[in-house]
């Protein structure tokens, strides 16, 4: 039985035949529901952060498959299959780095392929399956990665892995969520995860919500509450998982697993198995998302850096299978990943 106790958020809903995101940018200051009709508008959002995390990306790109697939079919019902696998290839375009989004995409083509008449409601059943598999994953998750920790531990955590950032519940977050409500951990820390600061907008704000304390703290700030004995596990979740365990996540993952490794901190990785790329050997083939300067050179709008300067957006970076305790899955867990591990996790 899934546990429900600090479960309240839902970020993406099917609701009267169209997608409802819950617009990301403007959190914590609003709670505004974008209502989306066209696979157009969701690749849109996913590009523009309106939805972000790996598993709600690929969530959200199933739903935009299936209003891909209204508008075509409905439109040309004899011909609507190139339109269709067109609009795909935008979705699966929008952001490089998050296998999720390929996976589902993928998924969502290899059902339209079987189809023969009005593709819809399959679809639409495939894309909600996609949704239930993703809540259900978490909660195995959080169950498996607690079992790791022992009671009385301050846990620290890097962007967002909750409820935002999936179909719900989380993947870090939820083994945070898990071990909270029995009681294993004494302190939740959160990075602020610049330039996004999704964990001082998202990850602070869902802990709130779920009646959770969360302590804020700048990126920089981690090293030094290790050194102060403060925490026990660094808990994150991945955008992309190599062969070998390599893990591609939020920038600013590496530099916490490094400080981790240096004072004797548990780093822990959680993450479904769609997450996870056997084709890629290791991390130096991970496809790593530059974004705007701006996004660095501001904040919020306001110019923050000096006139002239230029700015380094890498939204990812890699972190080595050798600094990763254990990497989490809704299949099982594996305790310092390598590739024949990792093999073993996948089948």
């Amino acid at each position: 039985m899934m546990n429900q106790a600090h479960d309240s958020i839902r970020a993406v809903a099917w609701r009267d035949d169209s997608l409802h995101l819950l617009d990301q940018r403007l959190l914590p200051q609003q709670e505004q529901y974008l209502v989306l009709e066209t696979s157009d508008a969701v690749a849109e959002a996913i590009r523009a952060m309106v939805v972000r995390g790996a598993p709600a990306i690929g969530i959200a790109a199933a739903y935009g498959a299936v209003l891909a697939a209204r508008q075509r079919f409905t439109g040309d019902p004899e011909n609507w299959r190139q339109a269709f696998e067109e609009d795909l290839d935008r979705l699966q375009q929008a952001r490089p780095t998050a296998v999720n989004l390929s996976w589902a995409v993928r998924r969502m083509r290899e059902k339209a392929a079987a189809l023969e008449d009005d593709p819809v409601a399959a679809l639409l059943a495939e894309a909600i399956g996609i949704h239930d598999e993703d809540i259900l994953a978490n909660h195995a998750m959080g169950t498996l990665g607690a079992a790791f920790i022992d009671h009385g531990s301050g846990v620290l955590t890097h962007c967002n892995t909750g409820s935002l950032a999936t179909g719900g519940y989380g993947t870090a977050l939820g083994v945070i969520r898990s071990a909270w409500s029995t009681g294993k951990i004494s302190e939740v820390f959160a990075d602020e995860t610049r330039p996004w600061l999704q964990g001082a907008r998202l990850t602070a704000w869902e802990l709130v919500q779920d009646r959770i304390p969360v302590t804020l703290l700048v990126d920089g700030a981690a090293a030094h509450l290790m050194r102060e004995g403060k925490v026990q596990w660094v808990i994150v979740g991945a955008d992309r998982i190599a062969a070998n365990g390599d893990v591609a996540n939020k920038i600013g993952t590496y530099s916490a697993a490094v400080a981790a490794r240096h004072h004797g901190v548990k780093f822990m990785v959680v993450a479904p198995a769609s997450t996870v790329d056997m084709a890629i050997a290791s991390g130096e083939s991970i496809p790593i998302e530059a974004r705007a300067p701006q996004e660095v050179l501001e904040l919020g709008g306001q110019v923050v850096a000096a006139a002239g300067a230029r700015a380094w957006n890498p939204a990812f970076d890699v972190t080595p299978a050798a600094l990763i305790d254990v990497i989490v899955t809704e299949r099982g867990a594996v305790q310092n990943p390598d590739t024949e591990k990792m093999r073993s996790l996948m089948g």
